[in-house]
C-alpha cells in the first residue's frame, strides 16, 4: 500500500525555487495591477486572500495576474476553504536576488508618491 501523500486537484503549481528566473520575476513585475498587488503583498506581514484586493479589472483579468505571479515565482498561493490565499515568496528572492524587490518596492513607491496615486 502506498503511503505517498495525495494531491488536491485544488492544488497550484509553483516554481521550485532554483526554477525563479530573473526575466519571468522582471516581467511579471512590469504590469501595473501586478505590481500594485506585490505591493499590497508586501505591506501586509500575513496571506491576504484574493477578494482582499479591489483592482480595477474584471475578475478574470485578475485571476490571470494572480497566475502570472505565481508562475513567475513571486508570490505562492493555496486554498484555504474556499478563499484562495495569496503569499509573497519574499524569501526566496531575496535569496534568489539580494535586494531585487526592495528596490522595485522603493521605486514603486516613490513613483505612487510622484505620480499622486
Amino acid at each position: 500500500m502506498s503511503t505517498a501523500p495525495t494531491t488536491s486537484n485544488r492544488d497550484l503549481p509553483h516554481p521550485a525555487r532554483d526554477d525563479i528566473r530573473l526575466e519571468a520575476v522582471l516581467h511579471a513585475l512590469s504590469d501595473p495591477i501586478r505590481l500594485r498587488i506585490v505591493r499590497e503583498l508586501a505591506a501586509d506581514a500575513d496571506e491576504l486572500a484574493c477578494s482582499r484586493f479591489d483592482l480595477p479589472v474584471t475578475k478574470s483579468t485578475t485571476t490571470h495576474h494572480f497566475r502570472v505571479l505565481r508562475e513567475a515565482g513571486v508570490i505562492r498561493q493555496c486554498y484555504r476553504g474556499t478563499a484562495k490565499m495569496n503569499g509573497l515568496r519574499r524569501d526566496d528572492l531575496d535569496d534568489l536576488f539580494p535586494g531585487l524587490l526592495d528596490a522595485l518596492l522603493a521605486a514603486a513607491a516613490r513613483q505612487a508618491v510622484r505620480l499622486g496615486d
